[in-house]
């Protein structure tokens, strides 16, 4: 049973990894003006990788800014994949909904301040002068927005398994387990 509920907490806790970076995905900036609008700083037409993105100061290869894919909302239905199969009630969708909802500017806040750091690491590192105590700063500022990022998405997880009964809790699990991976 320990090993079970040990594989379902990494399970939960990797779905909340994933979870966490549709945050960043859906509100436009003010200053957005472009075809970009909406989509993060490291998902920006200008400068990125991929396809048509080579360059110099990029490289060839495919990817997104900040290793984060695209994904635009949490699973199918605006709901977070790890409750796939679960029947909720009313009620609870609408606690769900508030409890992204809420979580929304911090994740975005959090995104927008590691997008910046590693925007400014990829400058330092084509940069004539190369300050090593400023690159440092910069990927603790960039692994602090991350870590602050997936820590959320677990404050988050727990908010929104206390919505559940015990039943769905159960089947939630079990779900889980059905799709995990094998070894």
């Amino acid at each position: 049973m320990k090993t079970q509920k040990n594989s379902v907490h990494k399970i939960l806790l990797a779905a909340s990894l994933a979870l966490p970076l549709f945050a960043t995905g859906g509100a436009a900036r003010a200053d957005d003006l472009d075809g970009d609008a909406g989509h993060p700083p490291m998902m920006r037409h200008e400068g990125q990788q991929g396809p048509g993105h080579d360059g110099p100061e990029h490289g060839p290869g495919g990817g997104f800014h900040g290793g984060m894919p695209p994904f635009g909302g949490p699973g199918m239905g605006g709901r977070p994949p790890f409750v796939h199969g679960v029947e909720l009630s009313e009620a609870q969708e609408d606690k769900v909904f508030a409890i992204l909802h809420a979580e929304q500017p911090y994740l975005r806040e959090q995104g927008k301040a590691a997008a910046k750091a590693h925007e400014a690491l990829r400058a330092l590192a084509g940069a004539d002068q190369y300050d090593d105590a400023k690159a440092a700063a910069l990927a603790k500022e960039a692994a602090t927005a991350m870590a602050n990022i997936a820590l959320q998405h677990v404050r988050t997880e727990q908010k929104l398994l206390a919505v559940l009964t015990p039943e769905q809790r159960k089947k939630q699990a079990e779900g889980l387990a059905r799709r995990a991976p094998r070894p």
